[in-house]
């Protein structure tokens, strides 16, 4: 195997992105196989832990290749020496999806006791296991390589060990002020402004890693991401994005989506990009030829994180952010005056996108586009177990 992951470009945050497909080219020799993640919530006895692991030193493939020539005997030894040594296989190189050991800190011994911390422990298990059953449902395994575009969204804070994927209108700029003062790099989250969050570049990417960087780091600390109702989560992005002045997504967003779908557009409205309406936005999310391509505020979980290829041990949702985000800290060992901020941190004069507002903004269109909204983002309800939005939806 050959790898020559080049010097990775800065990206921008959970603000903007520059590449609005998502999509970054994907070399051959930039692949790299996944390799021994540790990020089950189930203990495991000590004796099960060594069959998995036997186990899985049958899932790997060692292709070695011999140049020289050599007689057939001399060739038979040398196979029959090798197999002492790795277990070989016809297939390719490919370890299980979410087939990994634990990673998650166990509750202390003064926690095992404690009604709370052992109900958010076994929610947590709950989670972990819809997701591993989803992917294995849904996801085809034949493709198990870890690329620098799936890690690219993961921030890395190394003294505590922690790997936390982004997701954008789920709490993404207040956790990453958690990071900057786990990592010594603020005193309280407090003080930490929204610019200095969004770009400073004071967190590094795991993609900034050599391959090597980026193996240990997943196979050895804490995954985390929290997630968001699907559409909640979409229409706090267009709130924020499309109803409030915005130099980046009016210009580059507004302007072909009212091109595209407003009939008799007017040239200010064509000019500035200013005043797209969320059925106009709904068109654009659901037209596979879209004018311009996606964003990651409306992307999908599945694609932002992908956690069917990497084994998250924690995972966190929105709608009760404060009780898990402070379990999390709590289980990391982090200092206790450290607690998740809950300030809003843009336009915090507006209320935050409710249930209740959110159906309201669906309620603008027809039963046909809510369902394919829901269709669109059926994997991510699926995957983090939330219920259907409407009644009608099939």
């Amino acid at each position: 195997l050959r790898y020559n992951m080049g010097s990775q470009q800065p990206k921008k945050d959970c603000t903007s992105s520059n590449n609005q497909d998502g999509k970054m080219p994907l070399y051959a020799a930039d692949k790299f196989p996944i390799a021994n993640q540790k990020a089950s919530l189930h203990p495991v006895p000590n004796g099960a832990a060594l069959e998995e692991g036997a186990s899985r030193k049958q899932n790997i493939l060692v292709v070695i290749k011999d140049h020289s020539p050599k007689s057939a005997g001399a060739n038979s030894a040398r196979t029959h020496k090798r197999r002492r040594r790795f277990v070989i296989k016809k297939s390719p190189i490919l370890i299980a999806v979410n087939s990994s050991f634990h990673n998650l800190p166990i509750l202390k011994s003064e926690d095992r006791n404690d009604v709370k911390w052992k109900s958010l422990y076994k929610t947590q298990r709950e989670r972990k296991q819809i997701m591993r059953e989803t992917c294995s449902k849904y996801k085809s395994n034949n493709k198990r390589i870890i690329t620098p575009y799936h890690v690219s969204r993961i921030f890395v804070e190394d003294k505590y060990r922690i790997l936390y994927c982004e997701v954008p209108k789920a709490g993404c700029s207040n956790w990453k002020r958690v990071l900057m003062v786990l990592n010594g790099l603020a005193s309280s989250t407090k003080v930490i402004q929204h610019n200095t969050v969004h770009y400073g570049n004071y967190l590094k990417r795991l993609d900034g890693f050599d391959r090597k960087g980026i193996n240990h780091r997943l196979n050895t600390y804490t995954k985390m991401l929290f997630v968001r109702e699907p559409f909640e989560k979409l229409v706090s992005a267009f709130r924020d994005k499309f109803e409030h002045p915005n130099n980046y997504y009016h210009p580059v967003f507004g302007r072909p989506i009212i091109s595209r779908y407003r009939v008799n557009a007017t040239k200010e409205a064509l000019r500035t990009g200013s005043g797209v309406t969320f059925k106009e936005f709904i068109q654009y999310l659901l037209d596979v030829h879209r004018p311009v391509g996606m964003d990651i505020h409306w992307d999908h979980v599945n694609r932002l994180c992908s956690p069917c290829l990497i084994d998250y041990d924690f995972i966190g949702k929105f709608e009760t952010m404060e009780e898990d985000a402070n379990f999390f800290l709590h289980l990391i060992n982090a200092p206790q005056n450290l607690t998740f901020p809950r300030f809003k941190d843009r336009h915090s004069d507006e209320e935050r996108t409710t249930t209740q507002i959110t159906q309201q903004y669906f309620k603008q269109l027809s039963p046909s586009q809510r369902q394919r909204s829901y269709d669109f983002y059926y994997m991510d309800y699926l995957m983090f177990n939330y219920s259907k939005p409407f009644e009608d939806l099939y």
